[in-house]
C-alpha cells in the first residue's frame, strides 16, 4: 500500500482514537480545555487593552511570558538525553522511549512559540518575520536565529514522530536511510536551540549580569536536568494508566545521567557566582538583588534561595543509588529539579538582568493575574497535545492501532 493512503487512515484512525476514552481521559481533557478557554479570554482582554494589563513595565520589559519560553525551551532541548543512549549506543530500554520523548518536545516547543507571540503588544508585526510579507534579517539579528532554529527543531521532531508513527502503523519498520539522519540531525539541532536561546540573553552587553561566556552551558546542563524530571514523571504516570511496558533500567540510567548534569549546573553557578563577588565590581548589583535584596527591594530573594536549596537537595538525591533507585525519593528529587531549574531560568534570569534598570531604578516586578491565566491557557495546550499525541503513540506502540490487510480501514481498538 502506498504511504500515502496509508497516512490518510492513520490519520482518521488516529481522530477516532482521541475521540473515545474513559470517564477519567474526557475529564482530564475537559480540564485542560477549561484552562484553555481561561487563557483565550484573559490573551483576548490583553489584545483589546494592551501589556498594560501585565506587570511589564519600561524598566522591566521581560517577565512571565520569557521566563517560561526560557525555561520550556531547555525541556525541549532534553529529548537529546534520550536519543543518544538509544540511537548512539543502541540502548533498547530507553530506545522504546524516544518516541515519547520527541512528543514531549513538540508539545514542548508549540508552547514556546505561543509564549512569544503572547510577549509581544502588537501580535501582527510577527507578520515583518514571514518569507514575502516581511524580512528575517538573518544572519544580523539573534532573534531571527532563534525563531529560525526553533521552527526547525519542531518541524523536525514532528516529521520524526509522523515517519516513525506511520512506518509502525504500516505494521513496517521505518526506513533508515531517512529515518536515522533525521534522528542523527536532532541531537546538534537540540543543543543549538538552547545555545541560540542563550545567546540572546549574553549577547547584550549593557546586561552584565547575563553577559557572561558560561549562561549557554549553563544553560544545556540545567535543561538536561528538568527535562527529563518531567519525563521521569510522565513515564511513570504512562506505565500506570497506559498499559506502556517501560523497563525500571530506563528510568534508573535516566535519573543517573540527571545526576551529572546537576552536578554541572550547580558548578557552572558556583562559578559565576565566584566571578561576580570575588571581582566586586559595579555590576554585582543585579546579583545582589536576587539573593540579598536592594534598597530593601527583595521580592527576588527567598525565590532565588528556595531554588538553590532545591537544586542542592535534588542533585544528592540523584547522586546517591540507594534515594535514586527508590520511586518515593525519586520522584521528590525530580519536584525539587523542576522547582529549582524553573526558578533559576525565569524569575531568576530575567528580572534581575533588568534590575536595577539602566537608570538604577528598582521596579520589583510581580505578575498579574492575567499573565498567569495566559500561561495557564499554553500550559494547557501544551498538555492537550502531549495528552491527544500520546494517546495515538501508545496504541501503535502496543499493536491496538495498526494497519490491517482484512479491512479497507484502520483498525482502532481503544482499551478501556
Amino acid at each position: 500500500m502506498r504511504f500515502d493512503r496509508a497516512f490518510l487512515r492513520f490519520t482518521a484512525g488516529s481522530a477516532k482514537l482521541v475521540a473515545r476514552g474513559s470517564s477519567y481521559y474526557y475529564g482530564w481533557i475537559g480540564l485542560l480545555a477549561i484552562f484553555i478557554v481561561l487563557g483565550a479570554v484573559a490573551y483576548a482582554r490583553q489584545v483589546d487593552e494592551g501589556l498594560i494589563v501585565t506587570a511589564l513595565r519600561d524598566p522591566v520589559s521581560w517577565g512571565f511570558y520569557i521566563g517560561n519560553f526560557t525555561f520550556l525551551v531547555g525541556v525541549a532541548a532534553a529529548a537529546v538525553v534520550l536519543v543518544i543512549p538509544a540511537y548512539i549506543y543502541h540502548w533498547k530500554p530507553i530506545k522504546e522511549l524516544v518516541i515519547l520523548g520527541e512528543l514531549l518536545a513538540v508539545a514542548v516547543l508549540a508552547m514556546c512559540m505561543l509564549f512569544v507571540l503572547v510577549d509581544v503588544g502588537r501580535p501582527d508585526r510577527l507578520t515583518h518575520i514571514l518569507p514575502l510579507l516581511g524580512s528575517l534579517n538573518v544572519p544580523s539579528s539573534l532573534l531571527a536565529w532563534d525563531v529560525l532554529v526553533l521552527n526547525i527543531y519542531f518541524l523536525l521532531n514532528l516529521g520524526v514522530v509522523t515517519y516513525l508513527l506511520v512506518s509502525l502503523f504500516r505494521g513496517r519498520s521505518p526506513n533508515p536511510y531517512i529515518f536515522m539522519p533525521l534522528v542523527m540531525f536532532s541531537i546538534p539541532m537540540a543543543v543549538t536551540i538552547h545555545s541560540v536561546t542563550a545567546f540572546v540573553y549574553n549577547g547584550l552587553p549593557g546586561r552584565p549580569f547575563w553577559n557572561a561566556s558560561l549562561l549557554a552551558p549553563k544553560f544545556l546542563a540545567s535543561a538536561f536536568c528538568s527535562g527529563p524530571a518531567i519525563m521521569l514523571i510522565l513515564l511513570q504516570i504512562l506505565r500506570k494508566t497506559a498499559n506502556l511496558d517501560i523497563k525500571m533500567e530506563a528510568i534508573w540510567k535516566i535519573a543517573e545521567l540527571m545526576a551529572y548534569a546537576m552536578f554541572l549546573n550547580l558548578f557552572f553557578l558556583v562559578a559565576e557566582v565566584f566571578k561576580e563577588v570575588y571581582s566586586d565590581t559595579h555590576h554585582l548589583q543585579h546579583m545582589r538583588y536576587l539573593f540579598f535584596g536592594l534598597e530593601g527591594k527583595t521580592a527576588l530573594v527567598g525565590w532565588a534561595w528556595t531554588s538553590v536549596a532545591a537544586s542542592v537537595a535534588a542533585f544528592f538525591l540523584f547522586l546517591i543509588p540507594a534515594t535514586r533507585k527508590n520511586l518515593v525519593t525519586l520522584n521528590v528529587g525530580c519536584v525539587l529539579i523542576f522547582i529549582g531549574v524553573y526558578i533559576e531560568k525565569s524569575i531568576g534570569l530575567v528580572v534581575p538582568g533588568f534590575t536595577p534598570s539602566v537608570l538604577g531604578e528598582i521596579y520589583e516586578y510581580d505578575p498579574t493575574m492575567n499573565e498567569f491565566l495566559v500561561g495557564l491557557g499554553i500550559f494547557g495546550v501544551g498538555a492537550l497535545l502531549f495528552t491527544l499525541m500520546s494517546r495515538v503513540a501508545i496504541n501503535v506502540a502496543n499493536g491496538t492501532f495498526r494497519l490491517t490487510q482484512e479491512a479497507p480501514r484502520a483498525d482502532v481498538d481503544v482499551p478501556a
